[in-house]
């Protein structure tokens, strides 16, 4: 998949809904191998044109006026071809706004529309983390990677991870008899590295393989940033054991942070360099983990529920209409937020403490100001105002 480069860089907080059928379900994945469109212009083309069969007759004009000439969308043969694949080694398509995507990673902004998915995909509704670390695995390491994701499994978490040498190979293997997910960085049918394929086998029979590319796909340089946020996405928190200061799992430990998630890191030897990334997470106030009980405090044990269940439309209960006074004092506080906000983000409980308000008060008129998209939400409970509104002559009363 090539990168998400550029028709419309900047996301959007649209989410898809459910395929309509099969024909849209294609069309879907036919967008989002279409030449320089990523999770990002994904969503937002849609947000724009309605429809994924829009999206594509609108592209080739869309790219025009990006400056790219004879521009051809995914073909309806190429897309087949990808879907006959997946069925010849019964993988399944998991969409973006489908039943059975998994919730947690929806919620990312750069989620992957289109998931492939081969094994239980009943792992996908249990809680989950994700275990990353070296390749080069010390013995300690190595030790401390098949205790903790064995006890983590045993508690009742599914351990998720990249299906790398190391680590992730020590880790997918002690959480297997209890449930592991393996996300690749290439095709779901190519094993990278091929010294885990056994172990891949293992996994597709009893957890579940995932990948976002086409099949065939061999796994280059840019994949595995990309396969490290949806390993990140999927699970309530990261534990890193071992990591060297510059490392794919320290990628995977800031798109946890972006995402909102946990991280949580093993100490090793100061003069050990596959610890040296370790350490500066924690130096960097990521939580100490000695043992799996360790994990277990600081994200709570496995049947707390990570979130809650999201209502179908017809069940949101609906809201007492609220006395005109009110609405008025809502305008205001809409006034004193735009006043306080600027592009730069500042954490939303913070700017509670300065307007004096509760988070009850301000509730309802921040969801009504991020909807009318004056403000927007950013991982880490950070709250900015929205480019548009700051690229306007000023900020605009409600």
């Amino acid at each position: 998949m090539d990168s998400d480069t550029g028709f419309h860089e900047a996301a959007t907080a649209y989410r898809p809904g459910p395929s309509a059928d099969n024909a849209d379900r294609l069309a879907r994945l036919r967008l989002i191998r279409s030449r320089r469109v990523g999770p990002a212009t994904f969503r937002r083309l849609l947000a724009e044109h309605g429809s994924a069969n829009a999206a594509l007759a609108a592209l080739p004009e869309v790219a025009k006026q990006a400056g790219v000439e004879a521009y051809e969308v995914c073909s309806e043969a190429a897309a087949l071809a990808e879907v006959k694949a997946a069925k010849r080694v019964g993988a399944r398509m998991l969409g973006l706004g489908d039943p059975g995507f998994p919730a947690d990673l929806a919620d990312c902004a750069d989620a992957p529309p289109i998931l492939w998915a081969l094994g239980d995909t009943r792992l996908l509704d249990r809680p989950m983390l994700a275990m990353v670390g070296t390749r080069n695995a010390s013995s300690l390491g190595s030790r401390m990677a098949r205790k903790l994701a064995g006890e983590l499994s045993e508690a009742g978490f599914v351990i998720v991870s990249g299906l790398a040498r190391g680590i992730d190979a020590l880790a997918h293997h002690a959480a297997l008899a209890k449930g592991t997910i393996a996300v690749q960085a290439g095709g779901l049918d190519v094993i990278y590295p091929a010294e885990n394929t056994e172990l891949a086998h293992d996994i597709a029979k009893q957890g579940l393989r995932l990948s976002e590319q086409p099949f065939g796909l061999d796994p280059q340089a840019r994949h595995f940033p990309q396969r490290n946020r949806i390993v990140s996405g999927l699970a309530r928190a990261v534990i890193v054991v071992e990591a060297a200061a510059r490392s794919g799992s320290l990628i995977t430990a800031r798109n946890a942070l972006d995402q909102g998630r946990e991280v949580l890191a093993v100490p090793g030897h100061p003069m050990d360099t596959r610890a040296s990334g370790c350490n500066r997470l924690l130096r960097d106030g990521a939580t100490l983990v000695r043992n799996a009980e360790d994990v277990i405090e600081a994200i709570g044990p496995a049947e707390q529920p990570t979130r809650q269940k999201r209502l179908p439309l017809a069940d949101i209960p609906e809201l007492p209409k609220q006395p005109e006074r009110d609405w008025r004092d809502r305008a205001a506080l809409n006034s004193r937020i735009l006043s306080q906000l600027g592009p730069a983000p500042v954490a939303e409980d913070q700017l509670l403490r300065d307007l004096g308000i509760s988070p009850f008060e301000a509730a309802a008129v921040l969801s009504r100001m991020e909807l009318e998209g004056a403000v927007q939400r950013q991982p880490g409970g950070l709250i900015s105002l929205a480019d548009a509104q700051h690229r306007g002559s000023g900020k605009k009363s409600p």
